[in-house]
């Protein structure tokens, strides 16, 4: 089992494109919604620059985009 870490904003999206989710739109604020056009998933992901993206909003993430932890980390 891979232990989840903190990502940068450019792994989330990196490993969100392997798993066939594009970019749709702005969301509020500085979250950007990613589409898998398959069926239709989408999922919020945050934007902020220089920041990471913490382990509870990466499980949330991962959870919402339907993979497991360790295959999003494989995907990397």
């Amino acid at each position: 089992m891979a232990k989840l870490r903190e990502l940068r904003y450019r792994e989330v999206i990196k490993r969100l494109r392997h798993f066939g989710f594009r970019f749709y739109r702005q969301g509020k604020g500085s979250h950007e919604l990613w589409v898998r056009d398959a069926d239709g998933v989408v999922v919020p992901v945050p934007r902020h620059q220089g920041k990471v993206i913490r382990k509870g909003t990466l499980r949330a993430i991962i959870r919402e985009a339907g993979v497991s932890v360790d295959e999003f980390i494989d995907a990397g």
